[in-house]
């Protein structure tokens, strides 16, 4: 029993990661053999103490935002609809008709903007693409600036040759 119980099969019970097997075979051995079944609630009871010692405690205020909310909800006069079905048309006999459109206002604490994921394939794309400009930006502007010098040079010797 004492290889079994330590064995690891019930920390992979209690975070229920175990298969069907596991589960079934753990079963059969905590009600057959009474160490299984202590081991197990021992085990429960310290994961139960490490969740606790390491939760984190909500935002000051939270609750009362959250009650405060829920209340709203319920004094508000107007209440949603119901999705209403008819049975003249559609699929299966019925056809859904739109709900009303009722927009609930929501306080965010973050200052970070959420993208859809084909937008930030888009948004990955004109970073590239801009990177990609810059650097022909920079190597248009070197070949400017060489040929500017080039073009001085040759009309610096210009200068020489007709005085001569």
């Amino acid at each position: 029993m004492k290889e079994y119980i330590d064995s690891g099969i019930l920390e992979v019970f209690v975070m229920g990661i175990a298969t069907d097997e596991e589960v079934k075979e753990l079963m059969y051995m905590k009600a057959k053999y009474p160490e299984v079944n202590e081991a197990l609630k021992h085990l429960e009871i310290d994961m139960e103490r490490i969740a606790a010692d390491m939760a984190l405690a909500p935002p000051p205020g939270t609750w009362d935002r959250i009650e405060d909310e829920i209340d709203g909800l319920i004094r508000r006069e107007t209440y949603t609809q119901p999705v209403k079905f008819r049975t003249d048309h559609g699929h299966n006999g019925y056809e859904k008709t739109a709900p009303p459109e009722q927009f609930i206002s929501i306080e965010s604490e973050s200052n970070h903007m959420r993208l859809h994921k084909s937008w930030r394939w888009v948004f990955a794309g004109v970073f590239v693409l801009g990177k990609i400009f810059l650097g022909f930006a920079i190597y248009f502007y070197l070949e400017n600036r060489q040929t500017q010098q080039q073009l001085q040079e040759l009309k610096t010797e210009i200068r020489e040759l007709k005085k001569k």
